[in-house]
């Protein structure tokens, strides 16, 4: 899309060579734009075609709209406030794959352009997140009705915070900008980054072998919540596709339980390795891998590997990215603290992320505790990292 409109002519544009003072602005605009109407076509095709194959009618194709474009603002970190209480929880999937697009949409731009330097670069990412900010205060306007007003002020800073990461992230790796930066760093600060990013993801993906392990330990109680919902293929083929949007954030809050502090879905219900409690939960098939009982599961108690194990994965990425010039394993171990503690970090922020509410009173915080979390996996996988950078360091000198 945004090699396409690179080659587009532009009002004021004299010769095929030309381009004119505002082209950068325009195909940032332009990209991003093209970005917001792809996501929304794409979830109004998937949810008109899912009411379709409902016998009993389901929605009808302007509902099935106007849930994609809440989808949309939710993922971009908007919010909606039902007759309930606000509903503010991102479908972080959702949200991954509006940051990978944003992220191609600003490599696209700024291989197009070369900026030529950070001003430039900065004028690419300010109208890419204009654009998507115009667009999403648009969308919060369109479906906003009855039942469930939009956030004007949430949709629109969301999606400029979404925005402005992605965008950013974009321009600066495929300018240059981005190694400019970490060559300025201290030596072991660029083979620490792409550890933490290792670590973080070893975390996320064991929960979700967590999250996967508890549903299939409960089959009957997923498959009793989901017949409660609706039996049709339709039904099912749309539960499992919500599922998936809300899998990381199932994550995040299994990473919680596995830190220490556990999650609540709640005022009543909270899960955590030190107890249990159940209280009346939202009827999504993907809470059946909550507990049944008030006994902590085994399942639990297994997953408080999963710091230590990100901690390990941490530290021997590091370990082995180190130069000559970044020293020994005394060195080594010391930056695997500072590893594990940014580690700690990025999980806060994750489980932040992922959390929300689902309404006012008893269900008005869900997720797990970031701060909590974070001090828990930083305390966990800097002991971790250290000793595995040091290893990992030791072994590259025999």
């Amino acid at each position: 899309m945004v090699s396409l409109l690179t080659r587009l002519p532009l009002p004021g544009q004299r010769g095929p060579g030309a381009r004119a003072a505002g082209y950068p602005v325009a195909l940032a605009a332009a990209a991003t734009a093209a970005v917001t109407l792809l996501g929304l076509a794409g979830l109004g095709l998937a949810l008109i075609v899912v009411q379709a194959l409902d016998p009993t009618g389901g929605l009808p194709v302007g509902g099935s709209v106007r849930v994609a474009g809440q989808l949309w603002l939710l993922a971009n970190g908007g919010g909606l406030e039902l007759t309930s209480g606000p509903l503010v929880l991102a479908p972080l999937l959702l949200t991954l794959a509006v940051s990978v697009g944003l992220a191609r949409a600003g490599r696209g731009v700024a291989r197009a352009v070369e900026p030529p330097g950070a001003g430039a670069a900065g004028v690419v990412v300010a109208a890419a997140t204009a654009a998507h900010v115009l667009l999403a205060v648009l969308v919060a306007l369109a479906v906003d009705g009855p039942g469930a007003r939009t956030d004007l002020l949430r949709c629109a800073a969301g999606a400029a915070v979404l925005a402005g990461l992605a965008v950013g992230w974009g321009v600066l790796r495929e300018s240059g900008l981005l190694d400019v930066v970490l060559d300025r760093l201290p030596g072991p600060v660029r083979p620490a980054l792409p550890a933490v990013l290792a670590g973080l993801l070893t975390a996320v993906g064991l929960c979700c072998a967590v999250v996967a392990v508890a549903l299939a330990a409960d089959t009957t109680g997923y498959a009793a919540v989901a017949g409660a919902l609706g039996g049709s293929g339709a039904g099912i083929l749309g539960l499992l596709a919500l599922g998936a949007l809300l899998l990381p954030n199932a994550a995040a809050a299994a990473l919680g339980m596995a830190a220490g502090p556990g999650f609540a879905i709640g005022s009543a219900t909270v899960v955590s390795v030190h107890g249990v409690s159940l209280g009346p939960v939202p009827a999504l098939p993907l809470l059946a891998a909550l507990p049944d009982t008030q006994a902590v599961p085994l399942v639990a108690f297994a997953s408080q590997a999963v710091p230590a194990v990100a901690g390990l994965v941490t530290g021997t990425v590091l370990g082995r990215r180190m130069t000559d010039d970044d020293g020994g394993s005394v060195s080594a171990g010391l930056w695997g603290v500072l590893a594990g503690v940014l580690l700690g970090v990025a999980s806060g922020l994750v489980v932040a992320v992922a959390g929300g509410s689902l309404g006012d009173g008893a269900l008005a915080d869900v997720g797990a505790p970031p701060v909590a979390t974070a001090l828990a996996v930083a305390a966990q996988a800097g002991i971790a990292a250290a000793v595995a950078a040091a290893v990992a360091r030791w072994r590259a000198f025999e």
